[in-house]
């Protein structure tokens, strides 16, 4: 009896997971169909184009997850820390507490980096206004909250890249930890 079709959305995970751990560059053909137990032509088939517009599909389910997880907490009405805190804990989740690549990072590299280059940039400035509005809340002016937020997404992709370079996801976890409140200290 045959194996039964993954849905699109099994597809597109499983192709996230590889694509974050070997990048644009590294994510062959035959490593991606390893991955989805799909041969190259039911590959093809959910993705006509081929690797370019799998990798589109990938990066439109991580905009849902950033929305739906990452960014929401931050629009919330509940008070600033328990924004961030919210946003933290999405990130804590998402990135296997420090022991997940970032696929924005893997993305931005390579060949990669120049095509998806747009895309990337949006999702980081929409990451950057979503961190800054709790801060606004809290009565940060509008430039410290913009600069703050920046420094925010350097923390968290430098600390996830160092967890994983160091083999040490607590620094991650550490990182997560401290973020909210370092990003409304006075």
């Amino acid at each position: 009896m045959p194996a039964p079709l993954l849905s699109l959305d099994e597809v597109i995970a499983r192709l996230m997971s590889v694509i974050r751990r070997e990048g644009y560059d590294g994510a062959s053909l035959a490593e991606l169909s390893k991955a989805t137990g799909l041969g190259r032509s039911s590959l093809y088939h959910y993705f006509p184009d081929g690797k370019d517009q799998m990798v589109v599909a990938v990066l439109d389910h991580l905009e849902a997850t950033m929305k739906a997880n990452v960014f929401a907490p931050l629009r919330s009405d509940a008070p600033p820390l328990e924004r961030l805190q919210g946003m933290t804990a999405a990130l804590d989740k998402f990135y296997g507490s420090g022991q997940e690549a970032c696929l924005l990072a893997s993305l931005g590299v390579g060949d990669a980096s120049k095509q998806f280059h747009p895309r990337l940039r949006q999702l980081f400035s929409a990451w950057i206004v979503a961190i800054s509005e709790p801060l606004r809340v809290a009565g940060i002016p509008r430039g410290t909250a913009q600069a703050r937020a920046e420094k925010a997404l350097m923390l968290i992709e430098g600390a996830l890249l160092l967890a994983r370079a160091m083999g040490e996801p607590a620094l991650f976890v550490r990182t997560l930890r401290d973020l909210p409140a370092e990003l409304l200290r006075r």
